[in-house]
């Protein structure tokens, strides 16, 4: 039988200013293993995703199996069977791109039962479950990427990051929903807000390629995160005690982990984490992995 295993990175997005652009994979994995069998369809699930409040389905439904299904009818191929053993790591509904990593894993496993290296078109099937290409884009192709649709089509570019940074993620407990997140969002912003988060969006992908001494202003933002602060008041208040501080901190994609981009891997004392799980992540240099036999 066909046996793949794939390994795919988190990723944080947004990274203040760049709303639906930027992404940033990160060293924490989620490894699925994939075999063509016979017939039928068997998932396990272990670690974050499995049992509790992070129960997933093990049937048609998962996410996985679903990536796994739409790529194959796009590649032309019709596994007989399938078995799955999703080894997760990734903590869902936190803003570190779990289900963007579940999408990649599936599209990963889909081109490689049909024996077939991915080319431009997985970046698009992934980030079509989403409906953006942020988080999808970094865990295919690990480092910084900037992500943008055209002509109702995913692109993204990978720029490599500053190896100075260091980023620290502080995870809550609690969860978020993108679809409740993404419901704050005001239809219309103001030109000055447009034009504010705009220049700092530039000046992030300076800071995060070439002088992370900008890392301050450069993750300000004004479209997004103040709308989204009800959701998370505890994340938001840290947003702005880590700020305060001088660290480049903010709500990583949507929520409610708070990403603060440092260069040593150090918050302040001071820094109100008593309910968070505090995490020096480093950052992903090659997206997935698929290993077969």
């Amino acid at each position: 039988m066909t046996c793949f295993t794939i390994r795919v990175p988190a990723s944080t997005a947004n990274l203040g200013p760049g709303f639906d652009a930027l992404g940033l994979a990160l060293g924490l994995y989620d490894v699925v293993e994939v075999e063509a069998t016979s017939s039928g369809l068997k998932v396990e699930v272990v670690d974050a995703g499995a049992g509790g409040v992070a129960d997933v389905p093990l049937d048609e439904s998962h996410l996985v199996v679903r990536a796994i299904r739409r790529t194959s009818e796009h590649v032309g191929v019709s596994p007989p069977g399938l078995r799955l053993r999703c080894a997760n790591a990734i903590p869902h509904a936190r803003g570190l791109g779990s289900s963007a990593a579940a999408v990649v894993a599936g599209v990963a496993a889909g081109y490689a039962l049909a024996g077939r290296e991915m080319d431009a078109d997985a970046l698009h099937l992934a980030a079509e479950f989403e409906g953006h290409a942020d988080n999808a884009a970094a865990s295919l192709f690990g480092g910084l990427v900037i992500a943008w649709r055209e002509s109702g089509r995913f692109h993204a570019r990978r720029l490599e990051p500053h190896p100075d940074l260091r980023p620290v993620l502080a995870v809550p407990m609690v969860r978020s929903s993108t679809e409740e997140a993404r419901g704050l969002l005001p239809a219309r912003v103001s030109h000055a807000d447009a034009a504010f988060t705009a220049g700092r969006a530039a000046l992030a992908v300076h800071a995060l390629t070439a002088d992370p001494a900008l890392l301050l202003p450069a993750t300000e933002d004004r479209l997004h995160q103040h709308y989204r602060a009800p959701a998370y008041p505890l994340s938001a208040r840290l947003v702005s005690e880590l700020r305060s501080a001088g660290i480049a901190a903010a709500i990583s994609g949507a929520g409610p982990s708070v990403l603060a981009l440092t260069t040593d891997g150090i918050l302040p004392a001071s820094a109100g984490v008593a309910h968070f799980d505090v995490i020096e992540l480093p950052v992903d240099l090659a997206g997935v992995q698929v290993t077969g036999r």
